[in-house]
């Protein structure tokens, strides 16, 4: 089963710079998206070919939206916001499915609404899937500098807003795991976590303990929800000694020429399902000219 993960920067730029042709060639069984960016009557027509489509675009317009394709009709779907729109292959509606609410735990309610998360059990495989986009976030205040930054100071606002998000999820990681297992089924978490976890995830990180993305107590945050009892980082267990595959360049100046990236895409999978894994790499594009989006797809093929 060839599964992938891919923020797309927006599902029209990406449907122009050929994201139809990755799915037709590398042909996945399921596909996580983050960072859609449409409402439903915006999404192109046929751009997910003969897909199953659950996806909650959240409320702040061409904002966020993450969404799973999948070849049959999913068993279940579920979403932080308790709504979806969910769609079979050629349809067009713009109508949300309501869905059974997801008991959320504490400090995530104010992320609920914002298309961040959304879960699907598999019909043809035991398998419980989910898409995440976790904030960007920002420096702490005293990091902060003036003159030195790309976006104004904000005294800290969106470093804290990204450690809440952080505590909460983690409690909700453990409860999705749970449940999962529970039904009989493995977890696969993939997304754009926006945090490199190690120094083999990021080109520059000598320089990057100041960054956000790269912060220790963001390093340390990602450690913590990881084991080889829990779940297990499947992209980083099959390429354990190498720097990369990274999954994100920025698209100023040279950094994808030189492979200035950061590894902020992933498949964490429990155990079981993380040691299924045959092959796993990174769909990086030949030449700038080429990119899809910021992000690469980031693909694992699991013998199931």
């Amino acid at each position: 089963m060839r599964i992938a993960t891919f923020n797309i920067n927006g599902i029209r730029a990406a449907q122009r710079r050929g994201f139809e042709q990755w799915l037709r060639d590398r042909d996945p069984d399921v596909v996580a998206l983050q960072e859609v960016r449409a409402r439903a009557a915006a999404i192109p027509p046929g751009v997910f070919g003969g897909y199953h489509l659950a996806y909650d675009e959240g409320v702040h317009a061409g904002r966020n939206g993450v969404a799973i394709l999948t070849r049959h009709a999913p068993d279940a779907i579920r979403t932080w916001s308790g709504t979806a729109l969910v769609r079979g292959p050629g349809e067009v509606h713009t109508d949300t499915a309501e869905l059974d609410p997801v008991p959320l735990a504490r400090g995530l309610r104010e992320f609920a609404a914002q298309g961040r998360y959304v879960e699907v059990d598999l019909a043809d495989a035991p398998i419980t899937v989910a898409s995440l986009y976790l904030p960007k976030g920002g420096l702490p205040a005293h990091l902060q500098k003036p003159g030195r930054m790309r976006e104004a100071p904000d005294g800290g606002a969106r470093y804290e807003r990204k450690m809440r998000f952080l505590d909460g999820f983690a409690r909700q990681l453990t409860r999705s795991r749970r449940d999962a297992g529970a039904r009989g089924r493995e977890l696969l978490l993939m997304g754009d976590l926006n945090i490199a976890h190690t120094r083999h995830d990021v080109r520059n990180w000598r320089r990057s303990n100041q960054v956000e993305g790269y912060l220790p107590e963001e390093r340390e945050w990602f450690g913590s929800i990881l084991s080889p009892r829990t779940l297990v980082d499947v992209v980083r267990s099959r390429n354990p000694d190498t720097d990369g595959p990274y999954s994100w360049w920025s698209w100023l100046g040279q950094s994808f020429a030189d492979d200035t990236g950061w590894r902020i895409d992933y498949h964490l999978a429990t155990p079981r399902l993380a040691r299924a894994a045959v092959a796993a790499g990174t769909d990086r594009e030949p030449a700038a000219d080429k990119r899809m989006s910021d992000h690469a797809p980031v693909v694992v093929d699991y013998e199931l």
